[in-house]
């Protein structure tokens, strides 16, 4: 079984058009194994209960935001090592550094491609 079968991922953003923007890049990918959330503490709860191997999270949402949901996703240790990657239109200096501070893997920026995006994850969990 190849990375890309067995690769589980969970996509969260409060945004349908993005979370369908990032699943549409997965498929692309060859990815099927994901899952979504539209909400930070939804998706905690699901990791909780149903960790997967990779996090895909929108910077900006309302409640838990991106940054908040890999701290908690950090501190937990059943979650703690799942690879996190953030997704963002606007990167600025102070969001990396924090979000690296708090173990950030990867971040992505908005505009993608489905190749940036294979290229962003295959930093994390390795060739797909």
């Amino acid at each position: 079984m190849s990375l890309k079968d067995s690769l589980k991922v969970m996509v969260v953003d409060d945004m349908a058009t993005s979370r369908g923007l990032i699943t549409q890049a997965l498929d692309e990918i060859g990815i099927k194994n994901y899952v979504t959330e539209n909400d930070g503490k939804q998706a905690l709860e699901r990791l909780a209960r149903n960790p997967v191997h990779l996090v895909l999270s929108d910077f900006n949402m309302p409640g838990l935001d991106g940054l908040g949901l890999l701290k908690a996703v950090r501190s937990q240790k059943s979650t703690q090592k799942l690879g996190f990657i953030l997704v963002t239109g606007r990167p600025t200096p102070d969001m990396v550094g924090q979000a690296k501070a708090l173990g950030l893997n990867n971040m992505i920026k908005k505009p993608f491609t489905s190749a940036s995006m294979k290229q962003c994850i295959e930093s994390v969990v390795g060739k797909l």
